[in-house]
């Protein structure tokens, strides 16, 4: 049975995750400071490190959530329409969209947060990253049974990387900004397109 101690602090420790994570989203993670975080929980400035190891930690608990957020959202649009391959790929893309357009800092922390020099990410934050592509993955399978998984893994991977790239400029308070709706129709149209060329190049192999 958990002693009162070790319940207020691992009470302490989830307020701490969402406060830090109320602040990424707020103010993305420049204005993550451990002080203000302190007083939003009501603890001393120094017990911040006794909840977690250090920042980088903090920050991956943080993304934690947000990908597993990503994943519901991901999860629902592979079933939300037809329940063809290429359209489930294409709803996929848009979902990825929205989400980023909808948690716009706490997304960008996912891709921006570098580890302290020398500290290796945890293997079970890859192992939570990695394991979102089973959303593109599976669709792909479908599409091209004849590839391998090595070859499927990278064709996943590369259309993850068109996708993301068209949703960070996209979404970017820039010139090159796109508004959202227009994104959206451009994401679906663009991974249509790629599924028809693919299955075009395969069928000449």
């Amino acid at each position: 049975m958990m002693s009162k101690t070790l319940e207020r602090r691992e009470k302490l420790r989830c307020e701490l995750i969402l406060a830090a994570e109320r602040s990424i989203g707020a103010k993305g993670m420049a204005g993550l400071k451990t002080r203000e975080l302190a007083r939003d929980i009501g603890c001393a400035n120094g017990a911040v490190y006794n909840l977690v190891e250090d920042m980088d930690e903090l920050i991956l608990l943080v993304g934690s959530r947000t990908l597993a957020r990503l994943d519901a959202s991901l999860t629902v649009a592979e079933s939300d329409g037809p329940a063809s391959a290429g359209e489930t790929l294409a709803r996929i893309a848009v979902a990825y969209c929205d989400f980023a357009a909808d948690n716009l800092e706490l997304w960008r922390a996912l891709f921006e947060h570098r580890m302290a020099p020398g500290k290796p990410i945890p293997e079970w934050a890859i192992e939570q990253q990695m394991e979102l592509f089973r959303h593109i993955y599976r669709p792909l399978a479908t599409l091209f049974p004849k590839r391998s998984a090595a070859e499927l893994s990278v064709t996943a991977r590369s259309l993850f990387s068109a996708v993301h790239g068209m949703v960070a400029l996209g979404l970017e308070q820039k010139l090159i900004a796109v508004p959202v709706d227009a994104l959206r129709a451009e994401i679906a149209l663009i991974v249509r397109a790629m599924v028809r060329g693919l299955k075009s190049e395969l069928a000449r192999e």
